[in-house]
């Protein structure tokens, strides 16, 4: 069986013009092949005038007639209907002087056939309809009891115009498959990038949000204690520098348990959808604690009940990063931070508003971060928009319409 399978690998690497093993691999050669089965053809045709014996044996000129009318198959995919009518005009006057009428049949019922899988079905019937009836009316003319012969076998050429339709149809149908399929296959993986990136989009604000905070609460605590240190060395106040120590210390076991949920997610090999809980409204408090901590003077009114998880966890991270910025830019001296979440219906559907205000600096002369570009992606996240800008003199506001009604 193996050998078997060898030779045969071989006769198609010949037929296909492949090269030989180690010489790249297989490059199919559609003329090469056509060339073969025309020399196929006309082989047949050779043996079938030598041998059939319903009409008179070629000469000369009926061999040229003969053997002619295959060499234009070797261009039948190319230009199919001039192949036919070259076909057609060289075995017309073969029939008509009465040759071997079944010696051009290989090459007939080829050439019939790739017109109708190359050609739309209304021309292939057509054509082959107009030229099955000049062939009839030539034999006809030349001999009468060979033009039944050839009416009653035309059957034949009309079962390989079928044969030739169906198989086009097929090639469509599994081209018109394999394309589904594959915009299919660029479908799925548009999704995956664009899920990709929507994760990675996730994760860099939930980084940012988390290490953005920590490290300027830990800045402004490391700065009390400094304070506290070089105000009046002699009269050190242990406690107070005490009290700053151990708040970076639980700022720092904070945001290293939030960094190591984090990883957790990313490590997570499974579906992706396993999260810690998500912060919310109930977590403003500490975050107001946090900033008063730093120096900041906070107030802070809460008036919402129960709110999607999405929409708190939006809530929690906007709050957050406005009172990191308000912290860091703001000025500890006569910082004021208000937020205010509250339900708002007058737009015909429940919305969380919460704004951030504080009578600072504003936003600092640094190189602007993605801070705002996070707070507005968080809030568009849940549907909802954010504003934020200046206030006239001096501060600076914050102020979030997330809403409620089908968030996610």
């Amino acid at each position: 069986m193996a050998t078997d399978s060898g030779i045969a690998d071989r006769v198609l690497a010949v037929v296909h013009g492949a090269p030989r093993a180690g010489r790249g691999g297989p490059r199919p050669s559609p003329l090469r092949f056509d060339i073969l089965l025309a020399a196929g053809a006309a082989l047949l045709a050779v043996v079938l005038a030598l041998v059939v014996k319903n009409g008179r044996s070629p000469d000369a000129l009926g061999w040229t007639l003969l053997l002619g009318a295959h060499v234009p198959l070797v261009w039948r995919r190319r230009r199919p209907l001039l192949v036919l009518f070259a076909v057609v005009a060289l075995l017309l006057p073969f029939h008509g002087l009465n040759y071997c009428h079944a010696a051009p049949l290989p090459a007939s019922y080829l050439v019939v056939y790739t017109v109708a899988v190359t050609c739309r079905p209304l021309y292939t019937l057509l054509t082959v309809g107009l030229l099955l009836s000049l062939a009839m009316s030539v034999m006809m003319f030349v001999n009468q009891h060979q033009a039944v012969e050839a009416l009653r076998t035309s059957g034949w050429v009309i079962a390989v115009v079928f044969l030739g339709i169906t198989m086009r149809f097929q090639r469509q149908y599994v081209a018109a498959v394999v394309e589904r399929a594959e915009r299919a296959e660029r479908t799925r993986e548009e999704e995956a990038r664009r899920r990709v990136a929507e994760e990675r989009l996730r994760i860099a604000r939930d980084l940012h949000d988390l290490l953005a905070h920590s490290i300027t609460l830990i800045g402004v605590q490391t700065s009390v204690a400094a304070h506290v240190l070089n105000a009046d060395p002699e009269r050190l106040d242990r406690a107070a520098v005490a009290k700053a120590l151990d708040e970076i210390a639980e700022t720092c076991r904070s945001a290293r348990g939030e960094l190591r949920t984090t990883l957790e997610v990313l490590r997570d090999q499974g579906t992706g959808e396993v999260r810690g809980p998500l912060p919310g409204l109930h977590g403003l408090a500490d975050l107001a604690e946090a900033a008063r901590v730093a120096g900041a003077a906070v107030e802070l009114s809460v008036t919402a009940g129960e709110v999607p998880p999405a929409v708190g966890a939006a809530a929690y991270r906007i709050v957050q990063e406005a009172l990191t910025n308000a912290v860091r830019h703001g000025g500890r001296d006569d910082l004021t931070v208000r937020v205010r979440v509250d339900e708002d219906r007058a737009g015909g559907g429940a919305r969380l508003r919460v704004r951030v205000t504080d009578d600072g600096a504003g936003t600092g002369s640094g190189t602007p971060g993605f801070g705002l570009v996070g707070m507005r992606e968080r809030a568009r996240s849940v549907g909802g928009t954010l504003e934020a800008g200046p206030l006239p003199g001096h501060g600076f506001e914050v102020t979030a319409v997330l809403p409620l009604d089908g968030a996610a």
